[in-house]
């Protein structure tokens, strides 16, 4: 197996499903996860004891659909911790994002008398991609607007480079926080560029392992923590049995077609976008034009996506869960 340097691949890529399970989500090795939400965490919760849960979560309502959650855990303390791979954009992805934390918020209800007392949920999300630019410039706007000119200068905003992502409910007024015990972590893994000689900190370590480990052929020296040797260990190819390689190969195809697919479509909405947007340009006006050509893109993006993976043969859920469409909008595509 070659990697896309021509390289003999050695190590597991934690960004296929076998890959990121067979890490994160193996009881007899539940210290990597630990270790890995500890760092994350440092300045804010340190865990002790970590339990697996099931991953599969059924709402109260029977008209919830189910969800099937990546990694799901919890502490001796009874916190929730949900870890999610995000391997490509999604439509209303942080919509998902906090429908998932709904349910360890849920499962905490007590039949009888009950307080209303909740246990703290935080949702990891390692994420493939970065945000989209309009996105992060609307978020900015409505930091720049709410929030007054004193208050920023005292406070750590995070800069257009920042990788991590920390999210809580703030009140808009005061801006404090509001909650405390709803987490949302994002890790924007493609803005992570450091070289092994640049990393300054432990958590730099987790992040190159995260970004490189599939490139590695060894385990670098400075990765000389004891978990980072289970890991690298666990992640080793050799080691796996022919069943476990099979597993490994269907999950490493489908995450390669997935990002071709994407990385294809969104180019392609990238041209088609400028060349509607020149042609109705000239007729309604460069503003007008290209705004509509953006719009025109997307849409004719979003067919030839679901067109890709349809014959590439990709499960109707699949491309339901990575596309945000209803299986009604994708018969129609």
């Amino acid at each position: 197996m070659h990697n896309e340097y021509g390289l003999t691949e050695r190590y597991l890529n934690p960004f296929t499903d076998f890959g990121f399970k067979k890490i994160f989500g193996s009881e007899p090795n539940k210290e990597i996860p630990k270790a890995f939400l500890n760092e994350l965490l440092k300045d804010r919760e340190q865990i002790v004891e970590l339990s697996f849960k099931p991953s599969e979560q059924l709402g109260l309502s029977s008209l919830d659909r189910k969800a099937i959650l990546d990694l799901y855990c919890q502490n001796e303390k009874g916190e929730k911790f949900i870890i999610e791979l995000q391997k490509t954009k999604q439509k209303f992805f942080k919509d998902r994002a906090l429908y998932y934390a709904t349910f360890p918020i849920q499962e905490q209800v007590q039949r009888g008398e009950w307080n209303y007392e909740l246990k703290a949920v935080y949702l990891v999300a390692i994420l493939d991609f970065v945000f989209d630019a309009d996105e992060t410039e609307r978020d900015k706007l409505l930091y720049d607007v709410s929030i007054p000119v004193d208050l920023k200068t005292s406070c750590s905003q995070e800069d257009e480079g920042a990788l991590l992502h920390n999210i809580q409910l703030m009140n808009t007024r005061t801006h404090r926080i509001f909650y405390n015990k709803l987490n949302f972590i994002y890790l924007e893994m493609p803005k992570f560029k450091k070289s092994l000689e640049e990393l300054q900190s432990p958590f730099d370590q987790w992040l190159y392992v995260l970004r490189y480990l599939h490139q590695l052929q060894d385990r670098p020296e400075i990765l000389k923590d004891p978990i980072f040797e289970q890991l690298f260990d666990l992640a080793e190819l050799g080691r796996l049995s022919q069943d476990e390689q099979r597993s490994y190969q269907d999950s490493l195809k489908t995450y390669r077609d997935l990002k071709n697919s994407f990385d294809t479509t969104r180019d392609e909405a990238l041209q088609t976008g400028r060349q509607q947007g020149i042609q109705e340009g000239l007729e309604k006006g460069k503003e007008l034009g290209i705004q509509e050509g953006k719009e025109l893109g997307v849409q004719e993006a979003q067919q030839a996506l679901v067109r890709s993976m349809r014959q590439k043969g990709l499960p109707m859920a699949t491309i339901v869960e990575f596309t945000g469409l209803s299986e009604a909008e994708i018969q129609a595509l």
